[in-house]
């Protein structure tokens, strides 16, 4: 149940961040905070756990990494919004690639924040999309390179018909299970992460190699690595056949 102000106190902006680094997460919710008009709600290192706690928390507006080990922050962003239509998404990242304003674009974020950018423009973006602006599809139609490419890409996916790419296929929960193996988790980790049996997990991943027509986990994984949708973690852990 949705918390509701009481009198004429208008509620304040329920906020989830999603980094890898604990040192910028505290940052921003200090900085977040300090103005009284949002509550952080909701913090999460990676896919799986940014999935679960936006479905414990409900926020409204969620800040996330375009690099998070595992899935990509722009995936676990596509995974929200197909969970959560309504929540607003602004990525984050230390410099606005090209691609990666391109790619936010199309997953539905409203805005793309450099980590180094001024408090006040923070806040300021922050507001905009609380304020139901776009700010990035702004962004890249005010750069004729970008607009130009981003029409390029549409004009691709037309030609190319209704065929659903394989990401889209998988469910979210195939695709948290896909991240927790690409972080180097064992079963029996996978299953504790997610709150399922392991038998669960093993069937998700059987679910996962045939829609990637992948022969093992190994390949699967070097499969969306090839398709951009994850990072390998640092993590020394063997990945075994599912």
């Amino acid at each position: 149940m949705r918390r509701v102000s009481a009198g004429s106190v208008r509620a304040r902006m329920r906020v989830m961040l999603v980094d890898d680094h604990p040192f910028f997460r505290q940052g921003l919710r200090r900085l977040l905070e300090s103005e009284g008009r949002f509550e952080v709600v909701a913090e999460a290192s990676c896919g799986h756990e940014a999935v679960y706690q936006a479905e414990l928390q409900e926020p409204d507006l969620a800040l996330v990494d375009v690099q998070l080990p595992g899935i990509t922050g722009l995936h676990v962003a596509r995974m929200l919004k197909r969970q959560h239509a309504r929540l607003r998404i602004i990525m984050v990242s230390m410099q606005a690639e090209d691609g990666w304003l391109i790619e936010a674009l199309r997953v539905g974020a409203a805005a793309f924040l450099v980590k180094d950018a001024h408090p006040h423009h923070i806040i300021e973006t922050i507001d905009r999309v609380v304020a139901g602006e776009e700010t990035l599809s702004q962004l890249v139609l005010s750069r004729p390179d970008l607009a130009r490419q981003l029409l390029l890409e549409l004009q691709e996916l037309g030609l190319a018909g209704a065929e659903t790419p394989a990401e889209e296929q998988l469910t979210v929960r195939e695709l948290e299970v896909l991240d927790c193996v690409a972080q180097g988790m064992s079963n029996k980790e996978i299953a504790d992460a997610l709150f399922i049996t392991e038998q669960t997990v093993k069937n998700h991943m059987t679910s996962v190699l045939r829609k990637l027509q992948a022969e093992d986990r190994v390949q699967a994984i070097l499969t969306a690595v090839r398709r951009g949708w994850v990072v390998i973690a640092p993590r020394d852990a063997t990945l075994t056949a599912a």
